[in-house]
């Protein structure tokens, strides 16, 4: 009789481990990504080589700008599409729901 009930407690700690599920975010605050300072640091080059350069004007620089900006908004939406948002970091929604 002992086998069998240590047997089924197995069992039950097994079945409950698996239907455990993650607490929090899956993704970070965007400010916290190292994807953030990347885009940063690339519209920074993007904008310094065209004050710099004759041959890159304005327009291209500014439409270089926009491309990295929008590649970054939809990595990130891509990001965040896949993971619930459980409202631990947004103040309006601490009531936990």
């Amino acid at each position: 009789m002992a086998a069998t009930e240590s047997a089924e407690r197995r069992r039950m700690a097994a079945s409950h481990g698996e239907a455990r599920l993650a607490h929090g975010d899956e993704t970070k605050n965007a400010l916290k990504t190292t994807e953030f300072f990347a885009m940063v640091a690339v519209n920074a080059v993007i904008l310094i080589a065209a004050w710099v350069s004759d041959s890159l004007n304005d327009v291209r620089a500014w439409t270089l700008v926009a491309a990295v900006a929008i590649g970054y908004i939809i990595s990130r939406g891509l990001a965040k599409s896949g993971s619930k948002y459980v409202g631990a970091e947004d103040p309006l929604n601490s009531s936990g729901r």
